[in-house]
């Protein structure tokens, strides 16, 4: 009896126990339950969509980039009258096909088949199915195209947009422009600079999808906002006529490459900016390791050491420190120029070894004497050479809306040396880019007012609002008197010195040669090679524009005047004749 009361305490505990454990179990799940439908719903609700819903991004379509053509219709976009667009967006769409939505699969076979042009009976047998997803039917079709598929209305039947861009001109303009890379970026030149502009806010695209991460419902589409265009100063008649001008110079003077830039004198606009060899930005995938120094802009991201065609802002900033006038010379104490000078132990020579005495500032810069250029920077002297360096924009960015700008190199004042000041003086130990070169000969053709160079002309939001960018006006780095006589010394260089081949008949042309030596890595200066330069503006009593053309390692010349002046004179003649068809004064 005893017994038989122990084994039902036993079994009584033991069922108590359970009790307590499903109790107990009970409240586990309870509270779990909470957790996941109350507490952490949202969590729970996402991680469970996330197995089954997908969320794709859709790329805005990016805006144009459109250069100015006055002489013909844009071939690409035919509403933008007057303009061309050298960087668009091809907008392709790939045709998908869900086989387990469409309704009557054989008249949609036959319906995409008629559009398409594709095999009726290939397309039945992709999609004669109950699948979730096959392949695309048809990628990268043009607009027109999809949206002829897409009135059909076909059950089961979408379509996927996709954005290519695409450079029409291919070389022409490439190294301004830059390229978009296959994540959509912008690289290098304005794709990059204005990439936030170009690029806009991409949607979304939220559908069902398979087990492999592919949509095969659409449930919900966002399309964002699509990229602003922009317009540039540049002129497509100007930029062709460079780059043809450029391509004829590398081949009659056996030139390694070649660089020019033209702006426009009174607001600093760039009109035209080209440098060869180029490539082609849709094949930008091609070029690798070493090979993608080709996308670097050569006019704003590469300097090099000027020569002559520095030494008019030198004699500008010595006029107008009061130190010399244009038909300044030595006098008896100081001695006539002779071939060479010694500075801190330098020998330093004229180009051809020539002595030219008691010459003139004016015939200093006919004859680019390098002697004579010594004076005049002593005259100045270290402070205030670098003072106007600086006001003139040498050693710093001048701020042009393109990536990759180089500020050239100025050597801090504190280390200057006598030989420093003589060497800086023609152009050499002091680094430039073409751009800065050009854009301190706007200030003189300006009446020594700085203007901010720029290549953006206006903004253009896809609704068609329009934002002008206004020219930037900088500040007198010289009066207007000094930059009028650094003019007619300039108009006499072209017409009695060593710029007689950058003369236009009718037309008084200023401007400067420059036979600039190539500094080696070693130290020292290559042997029996240089670069040839010129840059000037016109017409000089009312300048148009200021231009800067540069020869690299020319073969079969000596000087500058034998190669990049005549380029830059035919150039000249074509915008005074043809361009701008001004009528010849002289």
């Amino acid at each position: 009896m005893n017994q038989l009361k122990s084994l039902e305490s036993l079994e009584l505990k033991r069922l108590e126990v359970i009790s307590w454990l499903f109790l107990i179990l009970g409240l586990i799940f309870l509270v779990r339950l909470c957790d996941r439908q109350l507490i952490r719903r949202d969590t729970y609700v996402a991680m469970a969509q996330k197995q089954y819903y997908t969320e794709k991004e859709q790329p805005a379509k990016r805006g144009k980039i459109y250069i100015k053509d006055k002489d013909s219709q844009n071939i690409i976009d035919e509403t933008k009258s007057g303009l061309f667009a050298v960087a668009t967006d091809l907008e392709l769409y790939n045709l998908i096909v869900v086989p387990r939505h469409v309704e009557n699969k054989q008249l949609t076979a036959e319906k995409l088949a008629l559009l398409t042009g594709d095999n009726e009976e290939e397309i039945f047998d992709k999609i004669n199915c109950d699948k979730w997803y096959i392949p695309e039917i048809k990628k990268k079709m043009e607009k027109t195209l999809a949206d002829k598929i897409k009135a059909e209305g076909l059950a089961g039947v979408y379509l996927e947009a996709e954005y290519s861009r695409f450079y029409p001109e291919k070389e022409f303009l490439a190294q301004v422009l830059g390229f978009v890379n296959y994540d959509g970026d912008g690289k290098y030149g304005l794709e990059e600079y204005y990439d936030g502009v170009l690029k806009g806010e991409g949607g979304t695209l939220k559908g069902l999808k398979d087990n492999n991460g592919r949509v095969i419902k659409l449930e919900e589409s966002n399309p964002g906002k699509d990229g602003s265009s922009i317009v540039l100063t540049i002129d497509r008649s100007i930029q062709y006529v460079v780059e043809k001008k450029l391509k004829e110079g590398i081949e009659k003077y056996g030139a390694e490459s070649a660089s020019a830039v033209i702006m426009d004198a009174k607001d600093g606009s760039v009109l035209a900016m080209s440098s060869l060899p180029s490539y082609d930005p849709n094949k930008f995938n091609e070029f690798s390791g070493d090979d993608q120094s080709i996308f670097l802009n050569p006019t704003t991201s590469l300097a090099w050491e000027p020569g002559s065609i520095f030494k008019p802002i030198v004699v500008a900033a010595a006029v107008e420190d009061g130190k010399v006038e244009p038909d300044s010379k030595p006098d008896e104490a100081e001695g006539g120029f002779k071939n060479f000078v010694t500075v801190d132990g330098y020998d330093i020579h004229n180009s051809q070894d020539k002595s030219f005495g008691y010459e003139t500032v004016t015939q200093i810069l006919e004859n680019s004497d390098n002697v004579g250029m010594v004076w005049i920077a002593n005259k100045l002297g270290n402070e205030s050479l670098a003072n106007y360096l600086k006001k003139f924009g040498f050693g710093c960015k001048t701020g042009i809306d393109v990536s990759g700008e180089y500020a050239g190199k100025v050597s801090p004042t504190r280390e200057w040396k006598d030989v420093n000041r003589a060497t800086i003086s023609f152009g050499q130990g002091i680094t430039t880019t073409p751009l800065q070169i050009v854009s301190s000969y706007v200030t003189i053709a300006n009446k020594g007012k700085s203007i901010k160079p720029h290549l953006i002309e206006r903004i253009i939001n896809p609704n068609g609002e329009a934002r002008i960018m206004e020219p930037v006006i900088g500040e007198q780095v010289i009066s207007e008197q000094t930059a009028s006589k650094t003019t007619q010394m300039l108009i006499s260089v072209v017409e009695n010195g060593h710029g007689k081949k950058a003369a236009v008949s009718g037309f008084k042309v200023a401007g400067k040669t420059g036979t600039a030596q190539i500094p080696k890595d070693t130290g020292g200066y290559e042997e029996d090679q240089h670069i040839g330069s010129f840059a000037g503006f016109a017409p000089a009593d009312d300048p148009k524009f200021v231009m800067l053309v540069k020869l690299n390692k020319p073969k079969n010349v000596e000087w500058a005047e034998s190669s990049a002046a005549p380029v830059f004179g035919d150039i000249a003649s074509w915008l005074l004749n043809s361009y701008y068809k001004i009528t010849p004064s002289l």
